[in-house]
């Protein structure tokens, strides 16, 4: 059995379902704060909500599992930012709650959530896993904290943890309400709406967009694997796109709507690309989605969710 907290998100409804496809029996948890039930319409999983904030709720989640793919959080830099104890309380509080409980029912493998925001402003590309960490949010500073507590609990605890370094995921099924959704669904519902394409800064900021399905088997990967506990792994596909740079793929492929120019928001990173060759070595995993399908499928899932 399978736990995935979180799984009624964006990035776990995937994952479920790619667990699902391999013949797995899957338990999820969620408090349905940003993620759907909807997501999991014509899944045969256990759901339980409840928040990984809360050990009752966690450990019962946990009966009977032997491995857990860890999603859950709170995931917004600039929300981080302005709320910085409440993402205390669900992505390093909730995260401890979830490997301890994970030890206690002698869990085989964790793999967890973090994020390639460890990596700060530095200008130095592509990031390596062994480059320093520079937390510049609150957010960022949350999963380094839970990259420790998995090295503590791999190596002195006996419960082997695998992080995950996300870079930018996108996909079908990523909500682009709220002032601090992810560009790609953002951009793609505004310039169906007819309405201009918000741009925090010049735009000439850098970043690595990876498909969610091989994030989804990066996940699997990492919660099945024969790996050290303990390590952390870049997700991403490889390369570099501009936020100018998705602009204008949107307006050619979806409509030629305006630009607004707004001022750089806090905390926000100015180029980042994953070299991945770790994630290739130790996981077996390489990203497969090509940008141009990735992007026609995602543009095509919120015209039909928009209709």
């Amino acid at each position: 059995m399978f736990l995935v907290t979180g799984g009624a998100g964006f990035i776990g409804s995937h994952t479920v379902a790619l667990l699902l496809e391999e013949g797995h029996r899957v338990r999820v948890i969620d408090d349905l704060s940003s993620g759907h039930l909807q997501n999991l319409d014509g899944f045969d999983v256990e759901f339980i909500k409840g928040s990984v904030s809360d050990p009752r709720a966690v450990a019962e989640a946990m009966n009977g599992c032997s491995n857990v793919i860890h999603l859950a959080a709170n995931p917004s830099v600039p929300g981080s930012c302005e709320d910085p104890v409440a993402y205390d309380t669900t992505n390093v509080h909730g995260t401890v709650v979830v490997f301890e409980a994970a030890r206690r029912e002698g869990v085989a493998q964790v793999a967890y959530a973090s994020s390639s925001a460890v990596y700060g402003s530095s200008e130095e590309i592509p990031k390596r896993e062994t480059m320093r960490v520079a937390a510049e949010s609150p957010y960022a500073a949350a999963k380094a904290a839970d990259e420790l507590y998995a090295q503590s609990y791999s190596r002195t605890l006996g419960l082997p943890c695998v992080g995950l370094r996300y870079f930018n995921v996108f996909g079908p099924r990523q909500d682009p309400n709220g002032p601090y959704a992810a560009v790609i669904p953002k951009f793609v519902e505004r310039a169906l709406k007819g309405q201009p394409l918000l741009v925090f800064g010049d735009g000439d900021q850098g970043r690595d967009f990876v498909h969610v399905s091989d994030v989804a088997r990066a996940n699997v990967r990492a919660a099945t694997c024969a790996c050290t506990g303990g390590k952390v792994y870049n997700i991403g596909a490889g390369s570099m796109t501009t936020v100018n740079q998705l602009v204008r793929y949107v307006q050619s492929t979806v409509a030629e709507v305006p630009v607004e120019f707004r001022a750089e928001r806090a905390g926000d990173v100015r180029f980042s690309v994953a070299d991945i060759s770790e994630a290739g070595a130790d996981l077996d995993w390489t990203p497969q989605a090509d940008f141009d399908a990735g992007m026609a499928e995602t543009i095509d899932w919120y015209r039909r969710a928009l209709s």
